[in-house]
Order: C-alpha cells, then sequence, then structure tokens
C-alpha cells in the first residue's frame, strides 16, 4: 500500500472514531470548505451544513449505537482518491450495515474530504412482515397467559391509541396498559387473535390491519377492526398508533358488537 493510501486510512479511521465519541472539531479536521455530503436523510453542501448535520446523530451515538468500520478499501491516484467502507452502524439489536464511500483530493499538502456518501441497503420488507407477524402472535400468546408485561413490550412509550371507548384517544403506553388490563380481566380465560391479518412494510414503517377477534371463557365471541402502524426503532419493531373499533349502526346510533365475519373470513 502506498503511503498515500496510508495516509487516507488512517483519516478514515481517525474520522470514525471521532463520529462514535461525538467529537465534532475531529470530524470536520479533514473535510473541504465544498464538501458534498449525500446523507442517508439528505443532501449537505459545505462545511457549515456539514457541521449542523452532526449533533444529532451524536445524540443517537450516545444511546449505545455502534458506529465500527468492518471493512475499508482505499485507491489514491495523482491527487485525487476515494475509500469505500462498511460499518456496523445501529443498536446492538440491528444488523444492518452503513455504505460509505469518500472522494478526497490533495489541498495544501494533505488529503481531504470533498464528497461523502452513506446510504443503508434497502430492508428486506419479507424479513419485516414475518417480524410484525411475529410481534402479534406474542400478543396472542401474551393474552391467553395474561401476561400484560409481555403484551406491553413491543408497544412505544408515546403510542396514541384509538380505542373502541371513549375518550377519543389514549396517549402513552401505560394508558394502553390500563385498557389491555381490563380486557384481561373479564374472564379466567381470554384469547384474542386476527385470523386473516394483513401485513405491509417498507424500510422502518410497518402497517398492519384485519378483524380482531376476542373470545372469553371459550363462548362469548366480538369482532371488530384492527388497524396498527408499527415503527423499527432500536432495531425493534413497536407499535406506534392503533385504531381499533365496532361498526356504526346509522338506525340505532350505537356501535354493533355482535356482527360476525362471513363464512368465507373464518
Amino acid at each position: 500500500m502506498s503511503t498515500n493510501e496510508d495516509q487516507i486510512r488512517d483519516l478514515v479511521l481517525r474520522w470514525a472514531e471521532a463520529v462514535h465519541r461525538g467529537d465534532l472539531e475531529t470530524v470536520l479536521a479533514d473535510h473541504a470548505a465544498d464538501i458534498v455530503m449525500f446523507d442517508v436523510p439528505e443532501d449537505v453542501r459545505g462545511i457549515e451544513a456539514y457541521e449542523k448535520a452532526w449533533p444529532p446523530f451524536f445524540e443517537w451515538q450516545a444511546r449505545g449505537a455502534a458506529f465500527e468500520i468492518e471493512s475499508l478499501d482505499v485507491v489514491a491516484g495523482d491527487g485525487v482518491a476515494f475509500a469505500y467502507a462498511l460499518l456496523r452502524c445501529g443498536m446492538p439489536a440491528d444488523d444492518r450495515r452503513l455504505r460509505l464511500t469518500l472522494g478526497l483530493r490533495e489541498e495544501g499538502g494533505r488529503w481531504v474530504v470533498a464528497h461523502e456518501h452513506h446510504s443503508f441497503p434497502i430492508a428486506d420488507d419479507g424479513a419485516a412482515v414475518r417480524e410484525v407477524r411475529g410481534v402479534h402472535e406474542r400478543w396472542y400468546a401474551g393474552t391467553a397467559a395474561k401476561d400484560l408485561d409481555g403484551m406491553m413490550a413491543a408497544i412505544a412509550d408515546d403510542v396514541v391509541s384509538y380505542e373502541h371507548d371513549a375518550p377519543l384517544e389514549y396517549v402513552g403506553v401505560e394508558a394502553v396498559r390500563e385498557v389491555c388490563a381490563r380486557g384481561l380481566d373479564e374472564g379466567p380465560d381470554v384469547r384474542f387473535d386476527m385470523p386473516e391479518l394483513k401485513v405491509m412494510a417498507r424500510e422502518d414503517l410497518a402497517v398492519a390491519w384485519g378483524l380482531n377477534r376476542v373470545r372469553v371463557n371459550g363462548d362469548a365471541e366480538t369482532w371488530s377492526r384492527g388497524t396498527r402502524v408499527f415503527e423499527r426503532r432500536d432495531g425493534s419493531w413497536v407499535m406506534i398508533h392503533q385504531h381499533v373499533s365496532y361498526p356504526y349502526d346509522p338506525a340505532t346510533g350505537e356501535a354493533r358488537t355482535d356482527l360476525r365475519p362471513g363464512p368465507a373470513r373464518r
């Protein structure tokens, strides 16, 4: 490896270590004034904009995320060079890799980064769908076992839920916990499932919908409609919004809790 390539490798490693510890001065040190960065959420042009992009990422890193180079390759020419790397970037449960490409030039006798490009590969939507279905399966089992703590594990602290009953909305996991606790108290044997659950996922957002079936003590059975929105946070799927309802009967002005799906839907 040439001396130039050694210098660039050291520059990239120094930059990555500075990112992880939140050392903004070192992160900026080897970048050109006219840096152009294609970041995961946005494009950034100029060193001042580049500087402003980092503090929110540092805050996320401080919560326990990794930022570690797994592989690094460097090619240096006469006054220009590029480097490309794969990095572990995420919470311990997140196994995705960040792709990094750097374009460098010699400036005043030293190498500086003129272009920086970060990206994640498009997520495996099929795996995401299976994971969200798995959340539902754990809810079904948790309901049968009356495991309230287990049921709450995949519900976000800031969830907003539109429940069957008033009030208009329930905000926060503790409010939803109270609703679920009342449901579990309806009888010694409470079962919940969604026989024809549909799930759609893209990147870190997913939506699931279908008919909720609740059976109490093996005989009383009610059906309602359910839509739930999930976000992948720190590598795990959590519910951030829920909307459940019974059909409304305009003739009586009351909700219908006695309706059943047709035979084809059983």
